[in-house]
């Protein structure tokens, strides 16, 4: 009976604790971020990090006071130990988010983004604590199951090959400055053909033209092509190439008939003058015998086509 209520009073202390970290600590820091004019403060309240910390006060209040309980006391602080590890990688796991988004707030992100490489972090940290966490239940060093963790290499490999390919070949497109966040790219292989929003560990994700998302391996984009835009939208102009099909039993030399006929378009009027005075010039210069159209030189229709659609795009 009395161990019963040494671990009623035990639960009380620790909800107490719980109340007092979440309801007035807890509480007392969001009102100070809400005041705070710093903007990292609000991210890390974004991503509860404040919020997943406070589930620690329990924890340890259990964990100071497992002594009472001598028959039990290393089962229950094994397990207020797990529970704290547990929630300090959730803790690590917000922080490392709000991090990436705080990076995302410079200008540099789109040009290096980080979160592939954050992913990389998580997953070692995943694996360690994974490891502390079978050792503190079996009451054994890490160092034993580290140890065990060579035979285990090629399984982890196989497991996380992917992720390993991403990491690769993230490094190579970061190094070598072929994609961006930000960048409109071209990949017909993956109906890919829009902006790219985000780029992770394993995949590159783009926002097409029609709103749809289409998701590439980050491996996919070293082994296969891809047509990135971001030089023609870092000149400020796009060059677009247009193919005007001419039957060409319709070329033939301008006559004069036709040449005061197309003199009458604005956009060619000036054009035909000065054709007409430079052509003279050239065949008087040279003595050139007018009378067959082959000799020297003559306007044709073909031309003077040319010249209309090089005015009207102007």
């Amino acid at each position: 009976m009395g161990i019963l209520l040494l671990a009623v009073g035990v639960l009380i202390i620790a909800f107490i604790t719980n109340f007092i970290a979440k309801r007035i600590l807890l509480s007392a820091v969001r009102i100070f971020v809400k005041k705070s004019r710093t903007k990292w403060d609000d991210i890390l309240s974004e991503r509860n990090v404040f919020d997943r910390l406070s589930h620690i006060a329990p924890a340890l209040v259990i964990y100071y006071l497992a002594n009472i309980f001598p028959a039990g006391q290393e089962t229950i602080e094994q397990l207020a130990i797990v529970y704290i590890i547990l929630v300090g990688v959730f803790v690590y796991d917000s922080f490392l988010n709000a991090v990436v988004d705080i990076y995302r707030t410079y200008e540099i992100s789109k040009q290096k983004p980080i979160k592939g490489y954050i992913q990389v972090v998580k997953i070692v940290t995943y694996i360690f604590v994974i490891i502390f966490v079978i050792a503190t239940l079996m009451d054994r060093s890490p160092l034993v199951l580290l140890s065990g963790l060579g035979a285990m290499t090629a399984i982890l490999i196989l497991i996380f090959k992917d992720s390993i390919l991403g990491l690769v070949a993230g490094i190579q497109l970061s190094f070598n400055d072929m994609v961006r966040i930000g960048d409109w790219i071209e990949m017909p292989a993956f109906g890919a053909d829009g902006d790219v929003i985000d780029i992770t560990l394993n995949t590159v994700m783009v926002q097409n033209w029609d709103k749809t998302i289409s998701t590439i391996p980050a491996y996919a984009m070293i082994s296969n092509s891809f047509k990135n835009w971001r030089g023609m939208t870092e000149s400020g102009g796009r060059r677009i190439k247009r193919a005007l099909n001419i039957d060409i039993n319709s070329i033939k030399f301008c006559t004069e008939e036709m040449l005061e006929r197309f003199k009458k378009i604005q956009y060619i009027t000036d054009y035909i003058e000065k054709k007409k005075e430079e052509l003279a010039r050239y065949n008087e210069e040279r003595n050139v015998d007018s009378s067959i159209l082959v000799n020297g030189r003559h306007m044709t229709n073909v031309g003077t086509f040319r010249a209309y659609i090089q005015a009207y795009l102007r």
